[in-house]
């Protein structure tokens, strides 16, 4: 197949905030443990990580599990999938992570496990994962709930000199706002959804008609190239230095759970950066991917064929990610 008039509009007009070579993603791995006894492997970094390999660019993950099977279980799924798993690091004393699941009036409720694997964080190991030729650093907040991966984090950032993509994730009790304001102090391009900006910005209600003008002010107090606020099914809104776009999801969307979501919408936002499009053309394709993604269950997939599909539609030849 060849390119599409939106994939050669996509590299004549460049975002001037793209980057090259290989993501680095830093955070969780664990599993949803449901009442029933079912395991399901996920954490955001994890899922991000995932499509970013789907899609071709070999994911540098910087995460620590428990020498555990469930430890195993991980590393396993990432060599089935083809990714690196030289940045797992392997803990002899505490589990590899876990959030328990329960069922309160038929609605889920979660229980992020504290002291696990990933809170103990070495980061000169990491460094020596990374290497060099990467791209853009990718991390949440809740990597940063125990104070020793938070100061292996600003280890690996001060070190690395890596530009920061900062994914907010605000899970209670594990964050403040001071915390968060700290992690995106320095980075190059954040992302919120609409909540999350709000209790930022000490906001009690949403308008979605003001979220513009409070995304340009959070983006200007904070320094920061791009601002990505996901509003749901509303879609999002990107304020940069060149202006706010705004787009919206699909039509007919066909939803099964929307797990996952707003992390399918970051590993595509990645590979714009990485691919140099411009920022109106990332936006639908995030926007479309993640609403791919809402049509399975749970938060990734092993289905090659939707990740080609994605990339035919966006006009792109079979193949033509690999190998890079």
């Amino acid at each position: 197949m060849s390119r599409s008039k939106e994939s050669s509009a996509a590299e004549s007009a460049p975002s001037s905030a793209s980057v090259s070579g290989r993501p680095v993603v830093i955070g969780e791995v664990l599993f949803d443990v449901f009442p029933d006894g079912s395991r399901v492997l996920g954490g955001a970094p994890f899922n991000v990580a995932w499509h970013l390999q789907a899609f071709g660019l070999r994911p540098v993950v910087i995460t620590r599990v428990g020498d555990d099977a469930a430890g195993a279980r991980v590393r396993d799924a990432m060599d089935r999938w083809g990714m690196a798993t030289d940045g797992v690091q392997l803990d002899r004393h505490v589990e590899t992570g876990e959030v328990e699941v329960t069922l309160e009036g038929g609605e889920p409720r979660f229980e992020i496990v504290p002291d696990r694997a990933w809170d103990r964080l070495d980061g000169d190991a990491a460094l020596t994962a990374i290497g060099g030729a990467c791209s853009v650093l990718y991390h949440g907040s809740l990597i940063a709930r125990s104070d020793c991966s938070r100061k292996a984090l600003r280890v690996i950032r001060d070190a690395s000199g890596l530009p920061v993509f900062v994914d907010a994730n605000l899970r209670d009790p594990w964050w403040t706002v001071a915390g968060v304001l700290e992690l995106v102090d320095g980075a190059r391009w954040v992302k919120l959804n609409h909540h999350e900006l709000l209790r930022l910005v000490d906001e009690s209600t949403f308008d979605p008609a003001g979220v513009e003008g409070v995304a340009a002010d959070f983006s200007e107090r904070m320094g920061l190239r791009q601002l990505i606020v996901t509003l749901g099914a509303d879609g999002a809104v990107v304020r940069s230095g060149d202006g706010t776009i705004s787009g919206k999801p699909p039509g007919r969307v066909r939803v099964v759970d929307t797990v996952g979501a707003g992390d399918a919408f970051s590993a595509v936002w990645i590979l714009g950066l990485v691919r140099r499009w411009a920022p109106e053309v990332t936006l639908p394709r995030a926007l479309g991917f993640a609403a791919e993604i809402c049509g399975v269950r749970g938060a990734t997939t092993d289905d090659r064929e939707l990740y080609q599909r994605t990339m035919e539609g966006w006009g792109f030849s079979p193949g033509l990610f690999s190998g890079d």
